[in-house]
């Protein structure tokens, strides 16, 4: 097993000049050589927008990191998972987008997919029944939020409502963009149980997927795979299965997105910084006008900006995940580290397109698909403007 925490001494060395510790920095080049002679060649075997591996190649990866320790790496280690905190979960996400399909799952799924984290906040016969067997057999799980009267606002949106029936309640509603979800074993629906407007009157419910009445229906987008919508007719779940109290879903809800959103930075930022390496190695032979594009000024700018906000995008995600680590609220830094890194990226994947010229569009290289994911990165999980949102809100009140 890997070292894949910071020790409470290292607090030193990340406030001031935000040096790794010994042990985050092994557990980094371990994922990069993992990354680099264990996943790459067999993505590169595969069609441009493919999103999943031959079952083949990704058991046998799987196998492979399973070997080396590097298994769901958010997961309690108690239940089989990695138990990585906040912050050794940002530097494996950066190196594990690092391929074509990193900004849908990270290392193409080798490393296997954590369930949603607040299964861990569930009964023990509730981690028991789903969140060890998601570990164990490499589950993918699905957490519905977004409805079609909005997705920023689960507070005022969600229309999906569960009524109590003695030992059971019955969920009716339409759940939209939920990553996963026809592929899924189960998953985590929040459900209107009390008043419309209501914060207090949201709950969380594990899900089956098998359960009657359930169905999905794919949503194309502009990126090589498509979320989903998930309808829900009278289906019944259990009472052992709500998670959590009833009413509390909005807690839960909150908890889950606010923590998901760092590893999320780091991720975009991995994806542009390495996109930023192809593009740098590009202009540095590639020639016009008699000389190369790396000796021309306006490519020059464009690197330099480039590297400048990857930077600061890292560093306020290491931030984020530090201030986790040290137990505090982290609503506005996390907000901050997404707003600016999926921001950030994107503009630097668009410098990328024009530096490779009619390259940058060409499928021939993951340049173009990685502008097209990175431009959902800035809606999903909280769009820009709730997150400058939530920082201005917090600076008003003083």
């Amino acid at each position: 097993m890997l070292p894949m925490t910071a020790a409470a001494g290292d607090e030193a060395s990340l406030a001031g000049a935000w040096q790794l510790p010994e042990g985050l920095v092994l557990l980094r080049d371990t994922i990069r050589r993992f990354m680099r002679e264990e996943v790459r060649p067999v993505e590169e075997r595969q069609p441009h927008d493919a999103f999943k591996l031959p079952d083949v190649d990704l058991a046998r990866l799987q196998s492979r990191a399973r070997e080396m320790g590097m298994w769901c790496f958010a997961s309690p280690a108690e239940h089989g998972g990695g138990g990585l905190d906040l912050l050794a979960q940002v530097v494996v996400a950066e190196e594990a987008a690092k391929c074509r399909m990193g900004a849908y799952v990270p290392a193409c799924g080798a490393f296997g997919i954590d369930p949603p984290s607040v299964i861990w906040l569930g009964t023990p016969d509730q981690i028991a029944r789903y969140g060890v067997p998601a570990i164990e057999r490499g589950q993918k799980c699905f957490v519905a939020i977004s409805e079609a009267s909005g997705g920023s606002d689960p507070a005022r949106s969600i229309r999906t409502r569960a009524t109590s029936h003695g030992d059971r309640y019955v969920i009716n509603g339409t759940k939209m963009w939920i990553t996963a979800a026809a592929e899924a074993e189960w998953g985590i629906v929040f459900a209107r149980t009390g008043e419309a407007g209501d914060r207090g009157g949201i709950t969380a419910f594990i899900v089956d997927r098998t359960m009657k009445g359930l169905t999905t229906k794919e949503i194309p987008v502009i990126r090589s795979y498509s979320p989903f919508e998930v309808h829900m007719e009278d289906v019944e779940v259990p009472v052992e299965n709500r998670l959590g109290e009833e009413g509390k879903g909005f807690e839960i809800c909150q908890r889950w997105l606010v923590h998901a959103r760092v590893p999320y930075a780091a991720a975009v930022i991995g994806i542009a910084q390495e996109a930023l390496a192809m593009a740098i190695d590009w202009v540095r032979q590639r020639e016009s006008f008699r000389s190369l594009l790396a000796d021309k000024q306006a490519i020059q700018w464009m690197v330099a900006d480039s590297e400048m906000e990857l930077r600061a995008a890292r560093l306020l995600t290491y931030q984020a995940a530090w201030q986790a680590m040290l137990g505090h609220d982290i609503k506005v830094d996390a907000s901050i580290a997404k707003v600016y890194a999926t921001e950030a990226a994107g503009r630097v994947i668009d410098r990328c397109v024009q530096m490779f010229g009619a390259m940058g569009v060409a499928k021939e290289l993951p340049i173009e698909r990685w502008y097209r994911e990175l431009r959902i990165k800035r809606v999903g999980e909280g769009p820009s403007e709730v997150q400058r949102m939530v920082l201005a809100r917090h600076l008003l009140k003083g």
